[in-house]
């Protein structure tokens, strides 16, 4: 069994709530597909690392969930996804410079309570993908589109180490547009031109990612909170 595989013990997380997630990132990413059986209770435990009771609590709350149903005697099958319903903004709503705060004020209330989560329940594979958006921002403050994608990709990687779909499915559906200031502070904010500036946003991004690495969900949200009242603050400014 690959060392990645097994489920981190040492998380705080129950391992059936675990081993949930981790399913459930296969049937949502169509890996498993409606109608497919999920691999045997023993294919599991050898997969995972885990016990047979902890396999079957699985099972069952994805049963709960309405994602599988389980036969006596045949095994668990994963059931049709409902129709997506979800919450989408257009880039074409955000027309005026007060949508663009009152855009940063639902952020606050969303994305500081996603780190939060995700302090709590990041895995090592998702505490990395956080890092190279980091990474990827650092080094494209030459490039402001890219700066944006980059910004766009760490926000959205939290929201995936969150372990709450809503929250990575909302991110999403807003797209890099979330990320984007009016046209005429674009290349204000994310060139090198505007070193201080672009110091201390990469400060603020820092701060978060690692009270998510040090699992700390109250510095999480607190930093979170604090970078974008901050990048309200910046819209703001003369």
């Amino acid at each position: 069994m690959p060392p990645d595989q097994r489920l981190d013990r040492d998380s705080g997380r129950g391992l059936a709530h675990e081993l949930v997630e981790r399913l459930k990132e296969r049937i949502l990413a169509g890996e498993i597909e409606p109608g497919q059986k999920l691999p045997t209770e023993s294919s599991l435990v050898e997969e995972f690392g885990v016990s047979r009771t902890v396999v079957r609590e699985a099972i069952s709350r994805l049963q709960a969930a309405g994602l599988v149903e389980t036969f006596q005697g045949r095994g668990s099958f994963v059931l049709a996804l409902p129709a997506s319903t979800a919450f989408a903004v257009e880039p074409s709503q955000i027309r005026t410079h007060r949508d663009v705060l009152d855009m940063i004020d639902f952020r606050i209330g969303v994305e500081s309570e996603s780190a939060g989560l995700a302090a709590e329940r990041r895995t090592d594979l998702q505490l990395k993908a956080i890092e190279r958006a980091l990474v990827d921002l650092g080094r494209s403050g030459e490039q402001p589109s890219s700066a944006v994608e980059a910004d766009f990709q760490f926000h959205l990687k939290i929201a995936l180490a969150s372990g709450n779909r809503f929250y990575s499915d909302l991110l999403a559906s807003f797209g890099p547009m979330v990320i984007m200031l009016p046209r005429t502070r674009l290349e204000h904010a994310y060139t090198v031109s505007n070193a201080t500036h672009l110091t201390r946003v990469t400060l603020e991004h820092e701060n978060i990612y690692r009270a998510i690495a040090d699992r700390d969900a109250a510095a999480a949200r607190a930093a979170m909170r604090l970078h974008l009242s901050n990048s309200r603050a910046r819209l703001q400014a003369p």
